[in-house]
């Protein structure tokens, strides 16, 4: 199906695809979003292709999928009778990082109930909770040392 002239503005099709302008500007500058063609004034216009475009790359994104992973989905999905192997491939890998995420994240809530069950809510200098942050070894789980910062 043939794309219709390009008719909305980016505020109209950052609204459609539920984010901010700079979003879709972004999206231009790193090249997941195509180039707007430019009205005499300057001003971008998009399509209908650049709504669906734009909001499959939000949606992948509200999946936590990244960047790189959206930019193949994207020239994947530009090849219609193409396998979806490669896709599958993708949303598996994914899934076994948001798994492995899931895993240290419950491993890290546990050890924060235990170490907020074990202060007495005395003075600082017999916090059970500054006590468990100074030493690693006070922990139950080895589990989520070092990794905090990679849950994000």
């Amino acid at each position: 199906m043939p794309e219709t002239r390009p008719t909305i503005g980016i505020g109209e099709l950052a609204r459609r695809a539920g984010c901010k302008p700079e979003t879709v500007r972004y999206y231009e500058r790193i090249g997941l979003v195509r180039d707007a063609s430019r009205t005499d004034g300057g001003q971008r216009r998009y399509g209908e292709e650049a709504v669906r475009r734009l909001t499959f790359i939000r949606h992948a994104r509200d999946f936590g999928f990244s960047v790189a992973a959206v930019r193949e989905l994207l020239a994947m999905s530009d090849q219609p009778n193409l396998s979806c192997e490669e896709v599958d491939a993708i949303a598996k890998h994914h899934l076994e990082e948001v798994e492995s995420r899931l895993q240290r994240l419950s491993a890290l809530r546990d050890e924060l109930r235990r170490m907020v069950s074990q202060c007495a809510g005395g003075k600082v200098e017999s916090c059970r909770i500054i006590e468990v942050l100074s030493d690693h070894h006070l922990c139950i789980s080895e589990q989520i040392h070092g990794g905090a910062h990679d849950l994000g």
